[in-house]
Protein backbone atom coordinates (compact mmCIF):
# COMPACT_ATOMS: atom_id res chain seq x y z
CA UNK A 1 0.00 0.00 0.00
CA UNK A 2 1.42 2.85 -1.14
CA UNK A 3 0.78 6.40 -2.29
CA UNK A 4 1.97 6.31 -6.24
CA UNK A 5 -1.43 7.03 -7.18
CA UNK A 6 -1.69 10.10 -5.07
CA UNK A 7 1.73 11.12 -6.71
CA UNK A 8 -0.21 10.62 -10.45
CA UNK A 9 -2.22 13.66 -10.07
CA UNK A 10 -0.66 15.83 -7.13
CA UNK A 11 2.66 17.04 -6.83
CA UNK A 12 3.73 16.59 -3.27
CA UNK A 13 6.77 17.75 -0.95
CA UNK A 14 8.61 15.30 1.24
CA UNK A 15 6.00 16.39 4.60
CA UNK A 16 2.92 15.12 2.64
CA UNK A 17 4.33 12.05 1.27
CA UNK A 18 4.99 11.05 4.92
CA UNK A 19 1.50 12.21 5.89
CA UNK A 20 0.24 10.55 3.14
CA UNK A 21 2.23 7.38 3.62
CA UNK A 22 1.17 7.55 7.03
CA UNK A 23 -2.60 7.79 6.60
CA UNK A 24 -3.34 3.76 5.84
CA UNK A 25 -1.80 2.13 8.56
CA UNK A 26 -3.29 4.07 11.18
CA UNK A 27 -6.96 3.98 9.38
CA UNK A 28 -6.35 0.30 9.42
CA UNK A 29 -5.79 -0.16 12.90
CA UNK A 30 -8.49 2.51 14.04
CA UNK A 31 -10.88 0.72 11.46
CA UNK A 32 -9.94 -2.54 13.33
CA UNK A 33 -11.95 -0.78 16.66
CA UNK A 34 -14.60 1.20 14.91
CA UNK A 35 -16.13 0.67 12.13
CA UNK A 36 -15.02 4.11 9.56
CA UNK A 37 -15.13 2.22 6.11
CA UNK A 38 -16.20 -1.03 4.83
CA UNK A 39 -12.76 -3.52 5.82
CA UNK A 40 -13.42 -4.62 2.35
CA UNK A 41 -12.31 -0.87 1.06
CA UNK A 42 -9.48 -1.43 2.93
CA UNK A 43 -7.27 -3.02 0.10
CA UNK A 44 -8.64 0.42 -2.53
CA UNK A 45 -8.03 2.87 -0.02
CA UNK A 46 -5.86 5.38 -1.43
CA UNK A 47 -8.02 5.02 -4.67
CA UNK A 48 -11.87 4.95 -2.98
CA UNK A 49 -10.95 7.09 -0.14
CA UNK A 50 -8.04 9.46 -0.40
CA UNK A 51 -8.26 10.32 -4.01
CA UNK A 52 -11.46 10.10 -4.39
CA UNK A 53 -11.61 12.82 -1.06
CA UNK A 54 -9.05 15.22 -3.76
CA UNK A 55 -11.82 15.66 -6.16
CA UNK A 56 -11.94 19.21 -5.22
CA UNK A 57 -8.79 20.34 -5.24
CA UNK A 58 -8.97 20.26 -8.95
CA UNK A 59 -11.95 22.13 -8.68
CA UNK A 60 -11.24 24.64 -6.81
CA UNK A 61 -7.59 24.50 -4.41
CA UNK A 62 -7.53 26.25 -1.02
CA UNK A 63 -5.83 28.92 -0.49
CA UNK A 64 -3.75 29.64 2.41
CA UNK A 65 -5.57 31.13 5.01
CA UNK A 66 -8.91 29.11 3.58
CA UNK A 67 -11.74 27.78 6.09
CA UNK A 68 -13.59 24.84 5.11
CA UNK A 69 -15.73 22.52 6.56
CA UNK A 70 -16.33 18.77 6.13
CA UNK A 71 -19.42 18.45 7.03
CA UNK A 72 -20.50 14.45 8.16
CA UNK A 73 -17.08 13.81 8.07
CA UNK A 74 -17.62 10.14 9.26
CA UNK A 75 -14.05 8.76 9.19
CA UNK A 76 -12.18 11.69 8.18
CA UNK A 77 -13.17 12.26 4.37
CA UNK A 78 -12.56 14.08 2.28
CA UNK A 79 -11.27 16.46 5.18
CA UNK A 80 -7.99 14.44 6.04
CA UNK A 81 -6.88 14.43 2.61
CA UNK A 82 -7.29 18.13 2.07
CA UNK A 83 -5.84 19.02 5.30
CA UNK A 84 -2.89 17.19 4.08
CA UNK A 85 -2.98 18.45 0.61
CA UNK A 86 -3.45 22.16 1.71
CA UNK A 87 -1.40 22.35 5.10
CA UNK A 88 -2.00 26.13 4.64
CA UNK A 89 -5.46 26.31 5.12
CA UNK A 90 -7.63 25.68 7.98
CA UNK A 91 -10.34 22.71 8.01
CA UNK A 92 -12.76 21.60 10.68
CA UNK A 93 -14.45 18.42 10.08
CA UNK A 94 -17.79 17.39 12.10
CA UNK A 95 -19.67 14.78 12.09
CA UNK A 96 -23.18 13.97 15.33
CA UNK A 97 -20.95 10.60 15.99
CA UNK A 98 -19.05 10.92 18.92
CA UNK A 99 -16.69 7.42 18.27
CA UNK A 100 -15.99 8.94 15.20
CA UNK A 101 -14.99 12.02 15.89
CA UNK A 102 -12.68 11.10 18.78
CA UNK A 103 -10.98 8.78 16.07
CA UNK A 104 -10.50 11.47 13.38
CA UNK A 105 -9.49 13.91 16.14
CA UNK A 106 -6.98 10.57 17.07
CA UNK A 107 -5.54 10.63 13.31
CA UNK A 108 -5.08 14.09 12.83
CA UNK A 109 -2.73 14.52 16.08
CA UNK A 110 -0.95 11.39 15.05
CA UNK A 111 -0.27 12.94 11.81
CA UNK A 112 0.46 16.18 13.58
CA UNK A 113 -2.08 17.70 11.22
CA UNK A 114 -2.45 21.13 13.24
CA UNK A 115 -4.61 22.92 10.31
CA UNK A 116 -7.52 20.24 11.61
CA UNK A 117 -10.00 20.43 14.20
CA UNK A 118 -12.97 18.44 14.36
CA UNK A 119 -16.13 18.46 16.37
CA UNK A 120 -19.25 16.48 17.13
CA UNK A 121 -22.29 18.41 16.66
CA UNK A 122 -25.28 18.19 14.33
CA UNK A 123 -25.14 20.19 10.95
CA UNK A 124 -27.67 22.24 11.78
CA UNK A 125 -26.58 23.14 14.46
CA UNK A 126 -23.07 24.32 13.95
CA UNK A 127 -23.60 28.16 12.76
CA UNK A 128 -20.18 28.99 11.77
CA UNK A 129 -19.12 30.67 8.70
CA UNK A 130 -16.47 29.44 5.87
CA UNK A 131 -14.84 29.88 2.54
CA UNK A 132 -16.20 26.42 1.51
CA UNK A 133 -18.54 23.11 2.90
CA UNK A 134 -17.22 20.18 1.35
CA UNK A 135 -19.01 16.71 1.89
CA UNK A 136 -18.80 13.04 0.46
CA UNK A 137 -22.05 10.68 0.61
CA UNK A 138 -24.01 12.27 3.24
CA UNK A 139 -27.35 13.15 1.70
CA UNK A 140 -29.78 14.90 -1.05
CA UNK A 141 -28.48 17.96 -1.98
CA UNK A 142 -31.97 19.83 -0.78
CA UNK A 143 -30.56 18.41 2.69
CA UNK A 144 -27.16 19.32 2.19
CA UNK A 145 -28.10 23.11 1.66
CA UNK A 146 -30.52 23.56 4.35
CA UNK A 147 -28.14 22.46 6.90
CA UNK A 148 -25.19 24.46 5.24
CA UNK A 149 -26.92 27.26 4.09
CA UNK A 150 -25.39 29.60 6.85
CA UNK A 151 -22.40 28.22 6.90
CA UNK A 152 -20.89 29.74 3.04
CA UNK A 153 -19.45 33.25 3.82
CA UNK A 154 -19.68 35.21 0.30
CA UNK A 155 -16.01 35.75 -1.21
CA UNK A 156 -14.52 35.02 -4.62
CA UNK A 157 -10.80 34.71 -4.31
CA UNK A 158 -10.32 30.89 -5.59
CA UNK A 159 -10.62 29.29 -8.93
CA UNK A 160 -14.42 29.02 -7.94
CA UNK A 161 -16.33 31.66 -5.69
CA UNK A 162 -17.33 30.61 -2.40
CA UNK A 163 -19.55 27.37 -2.60
CA UNK A 164 -20.38 24.09 -1.82
CA UNK A 165 -18.85 21.51 -3.02
CA UNK A 166 -20.29 17.78 -2.82
CA UNK A 167 -18.86 14.13 -3.86
CA UNK A 168 -21.62 12.33 -5.10
CA UNK A 169 -22.38 9.32 -7.82
CA UNK A 170 -25.56 8.35 -9.74
CA UNK A 171 -27.98 9.76 -10.63
CA UNK A 172 -28.54 13.25 -9.85
CA UNK A 173 -30.81 14.75 -11.64
CA UNK A 174 -33.69 14.68 -9.16
CA UNK A 175 -31.83 16.52 -6.71
CA UNK A 176 -30.18 19.20 -8.71
CA UNK A 177 -32.96 19.91 -10.34
CA UNK A 178 -34.15 22.88 -8.15
CA UNK A 179 -31.02 24.81 -8.27
CA UNK A 180 -30.41 27.37 -10.80
CA UNK A 181 -26.61 27.70 -10.20
CA UNK A 182 -25.60 24.15 -9.88
CA UNK A 183 -22.76 22.62 -11.69
CA UNK A 184 -22.08 18.74 -11.76
CA UNK A 185 -18.77 17.94 -12.96
CA UNK A 186 -17.43 14.29 -13.79
CA UNK A 187 -14.57 13.24 -11.65
CA UNK A 188 -13.59 11.53 -14.63
CA UNK A 189 -12.49 14.82 -15.89
CA UNK A 190 -9.52 14.63 -13.40
CA UNK A 191 -8.67 10.91 -12.89
CA UNK A 192 -8.84 8.43 -15.41
CA UNK A 193 -9.49 5.26 -12.73
CA UNK A 194 -12.73 3.15 -14.02
CA UNK A 195 -13.67 3.96 -10.54
CA UNK A 196 -14.62 7.37 -11.06
CA UNK A 197 -16.73 6.82 -13.89
CA UNK A 198 -19.69 7.07 -11.85
CA UNK A 199 -18.55 9.75 -9.74
CA UNK A 200 -19.04 13.49 -10.17
CA UNK A 201 -18.78 16.80 -8.01
CA UNK A 202 -21.48 19.05 -7.75
CA UNK A 203 -20.98 21.84 -6.62
CA UNK A 204 -23.40 25.35 -5.76
CA UNK A 205 -21.65 28.68 -5.45
CA UNK A 206 -22.40 30.85 -2.49
CA UNK A 207 -24.99 33.05 -4.25
CA UNK A 208 -27.64 30.06 -4.63
CA UNK A 209 -27.71 30.39 -0.83
CA UNK A 210 -28.94 33.96 -1.08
Amino acid sequence: MDITLIEKYFELDTDQKDKFGALYPLFARWNERINLISRKDLPHFYLRHVLHSLAPAKLTGFRPGARVLDLGTGGGFPGLPLAILFPKARFHLIDSIGKKIRAVQAIATELDLKNVSAEQVRAENHHDTYDFVVTRAVAPLPKLVRWSAGNIRPGNTHRVPNGLVALKGGDLSEETAGFDQVQIIPIARYFSEPFFETKKLVYLPYTEFL
